[in-house]
């Protein structure tokens, strides 16, 4: 770390603390330069990145929590399950996506992994999402999904 006071990269560590619940850590720093043995403090944290989505056109936009918040809650309007356990499915999502190591993924690999946690919370919203995310134009596909949901037995 070079010293923001004389620009030597010599630099030791006095001292080391968990803050922000354990999310940071904070660094007592000491110049080690001669003539400036200033002290300063860095704050260090860990840099977690949502992959780029790259969309069925080949266009590329960042990851958009609200959006999926959003695509989800519509699912999952009228329907008996509670704010936590939505806020759990995004996290698990989100921890998948991180999972994956990749800066860009298709936005197909995330409807997937929507369609997945929507199928554990509940049937009634992941048929609703699979209905636009897939495009059903007609009665027997709506069957088809819910006879293959009927015949799997139950995610939890």
């Amino acid at each position: 770390m070079h010293c923001p006071f004389c620009g030597a990269n010599d630099t030791k560590v006095i001292d080391s603390r968990l803050v922000a619940e354990g999310d940071q850590v904070r660094r007592r720093r000491e110049c080690l330069a001669s003539g400036c043995g200033e002290r300063f403090t860095t704050f260090e944290t860990a840099e977690l990145v949502l992959p780029r989505l790259i969309k069925s056109d080949g266009s590329r936009q960042p990851f958009d929590e609200e959006k999926l918040r959003a695509g989800m809650q519509r699912a999952l309007e009228k329907r008996p399950v509670s704010v936590e356990r939505l806020e759990a499915a995004l996290v698990h999502i989100k921890h998948k996506l991180r999972a994956t190591g990749e800066r860009e993924v298709k936005s197909l690999v995330v409807g997937e992994l929507v369609m997945g946690e929507l199928q554990k919370l509940d049937e009634v919203a992941y048929i609703r999402f699979a209905s636009v995310y897939r495009r059903f134009q007609d009665l027997n596909e709506f069957r088809e999904e819910i006879d293959r949901l009927a015949r799997e037995p139950a995610k939890q």
